[in-house]
């Protein structure tokens, strides 16, 4: 049961945070078809609830719009990963799949940023020549989180005069 709030939980997130929920009618058909995927996966066994949720919790720690498109991209990368090996010739598998893949399309910069992210990872910061490159680029890095970080003290500043708190 916990599952399933779950699941339900981070799907209407991801429906609603990106104007997929035309009508209710769309997302209580996905309950169903996830319904029938969690009796697939035998959802309902004891470890399900070992060590708390693995999407839900995360997402509590994203919260600007854009923040959330890269990890709900990536929440659903992992979900399509998971259904690659599935029966697809379960009516309830193959719509959850294309809901998956609409939304995806959806948030492709999403992915690009994860990309991004991933690619920065990679970096060999003790190789000499991105170094240098990385010293060139570092006064117009700051520059940019500068104009970042006074772009918010601004939004605050203005919020402030304009509430009466």
């Amino acid at each position: 049961m916990v599952f399933q709030t779950y699941s339900l939980f981070v799907l209407s997130i991801i429906m609603i945070s990106f104007g997929h929920v035309e009508n209710r009618l769309n997302l209580l058909q996905l309950q169903n078809d996830i319904d029938q995927l969690k009796a697939d996966f035998n959802s309902s066994h004891s470890d399900v609830a070992d060590g708390g949720p693995i999407f839900t919790e995360r997402l509590s720690n994203w919260t600007e719009r854009n923040e959330k498109r890269i990890i709900l991209s990536q929440i659903i990368s992992m979900y399509l990963k998971m259904l690659e090996n599935t029966d697809k010739s379960k009516a309830h598998v193959r719509n959850i799949s294309e809901e998956l893949y609409t939304l995806k399309e959806s948030l492709s910069d999403g992915s690009k940023k994860i990309e991004d992210l991933n690619d920065l990872t990679k970096l060999q910061m003790t190789d000499l020549k991105i170094q240098r490159k990385a010293v060139n680029e570092l006064f117009s890095v700051l520059q940019k989180l500068g104009d970042t970080s006074s772009s918010h003290k601004r939004k605050r500043s203005q919020f402030q005069r304009l509430c009466k708190c």
